[in-house]
């Protein structure tokens, strides 16, 4: 218990100012956290004693801080250990949901964690596994084929050498299973050992934990579960920390809180019911102090929306990222 507690003070919640500026009208409320980590935004809301804060998590570590706010806020907080595309069957939420909100970063704790095997700098086993999936990196990475591999990198870590990527994992995986530090060399190898502001293998391993974690599915889902069970007036709140999630974030709340012709030489569209209002039309950056103080908070971007109608048809929502969806499906010969 004392050595998360220590981890936890190394945890800087990213535009926390800039979100509790944003719910700070909403006061005196039910809060819901999907992504309640190391609890930097949980313990914000409830230093008002007039919240409620209702936090949810799928990673297993989450479960010991929330019983340290447990102990704190008492009636104020409660846990549940879903995956946030659950969050609709948290049960007795009551009737003064103000916010959900949904930081889809993970922290440097989860980084080093060698069990988690998200590191480039492990030494064993790839995982990449939050909590409440079974398929882990090393299963995915030992097990696809070069295709679905290359739709991997490609599509989900945006990866321009993923067909090089791919090829030398297969044929490296005929003489051995396939680690942490292996991957790494097939990555260096491909783009010729250079290195640059970020990591090699950063748009791999974000690529195969998407893929592992299901995230795009945890993300659509996410916010359209957390529409059904906000209230009118309520908002939702994301951070988004790389393109794929802000490309996600930006469409559901634009297309929905908009009503536009692709040519002004077309007729009239016919109007869709607008879902929401959005008080910002573009995302919330960090301030050059924040970035100074915590250098990762850089990429973040923060999007919000406010909920004015109680339309749930989603098709369009869907089908835009239908494609994403189904290269996390692939099972591969594993399954």
């Amino acid at each position: 218990m004392s050595a998360t507690i220590k981890l936890e003070k190394k945890h800087f919640p990213v535009l926390l100012d800039e979100l509790v500026s944003i719910i700070s009208p909403l006061y005196s409320g039910t809060f819901i956290d999907c992504t309640f980590g190391n609890g930097g935004y949980s313990k914000e809301i409830l230093k008002n004693k007039q919240n409620k804060v209702i936090a949810i998590d799928r990673d297993i570590d989450a479960i010991e801080v929330a019983k340290i706010l447990k102990i704190k806020y008492n009636k104020q907080f409660n846990f549940h250990h879903l995956k946030f595309s659950e969050v609709h069957k948290i049960e007795k939420i009551g009737d003064d949901l103000k916010g959900i909100i949904f930081d889809l970063g993970f922290s440097s704790i989860q980084v080093r964690d060698p069990n988690k095997g998200m590191s480039f700098y492990n030494q064993g086993k790839l995982d990449m596994r939050m909590g409440l999936n079974k398929t882990s990196a090393d299963e995915a990475i030992n097990n696809l084929s070069y295709s679905e591999l290359n739709n991997i990198f490609k599509f989900l870590g945006e990866e321009k050498k993923g067909k090089s990527i791919s090829k030398a994992i297969i044929n490296e995986r005929k003489k051995k299973l396939i680690n942490t530090p292996d991957l790494v060399k097939i990555v260096d190898y491909a783009k010729n050992f250079k290195r640059g502001k970020t990591h090699n293998s950063t748009q791999v391993f974000q690529a195969l934990r998407i893929y592992v974690n299901k995230e795009i599915h945890e993300l659509i889902y996410g916010l359209i579960n957390s529409f059904r069970i906000l209230p009118i007036g309520g908002i939702i709140a994301v951070i988004t920390f790389h393109s794929i999630e802000d490309k996600i974030v930006k469409f559901f709340f634009k297309h929905y809180s908009e009503n536009k012709n692709s040519s002004r030489y077309l007729p009239n569209i016919k109007k869709k019911e607008l879902l929401f209002r959005l008080p910002h039309k573009k995302f919330l950056l960090p301030t050059v102090d924040e970035i100074k103080k915590n250098p990762s908070s850089r990429s973040a971007k923060l999007r919000y929306a406010t909920k004015i109608n109680n339309n749930k048809n989603f098709q369009d929502f869907l089908k835009k990222f239908q494609y994403l969806l189904d290269i996390e499906k692939m099972k591969g010969k594993y399954v």
